[in-house]
């Protein structure tokens, strides 16, 4: 049974810092893409970065510089670092994975395997 388990999440002022953690498990992990949304009350979920096999990574405008997504495959894991956060940052945050290519996929409903979230809360 495939599992995805994220961790990390908390409280932080603007400003601090959080890394979230994604621990995979039923999965051949090293052969697909893996991404973290998130998803604030009342708003669409959005992509925030995806990393593919050969970890190549991509990242929404508005974190780039201050967000890192990283991959350990010899632990099944998947990572996002994340500095400066501010308020706009307060989301549930999701790891999810598919077997193609990040390229292939446009947005959070092609992704075929969710982990239960996260919460991330920045306070001003």
């Amino acid at each position: 049974q495939v599992q995805l388990v994220e961790s990390g999440g908390g409280s932080v002022q603007s400003g601090g810092s959080l890394r979230l953690s994604c621990a995979v498990s039923g999965y051949t992990f090293n052969r697909h893409c893996m991404a973290w949304f998130r998803q604030a009350p009342g708003k669409e979920r959005e992509g925030v970065a995806d990393i593919d096999r050969d970890a190549m990574p991509s990242y929404a405008d508005s974190v780039k510089g201050r967000f890192t997504i990283s991959r350990d495959n010899g632990r099944n894991t998947l990572y996002l670092q994340m500095n400066s956060l501010a308020p706009e940052d307060t989301a549930m945050y999701y790891c999810a994975a598919d077997d193609r290519w990040c390229a292939l996929l446009h947005g959070a409903s092609e992704y075929t395997v969710w982990g239960q979230g996260t919460q991330v809360t920045v306070s001003s």
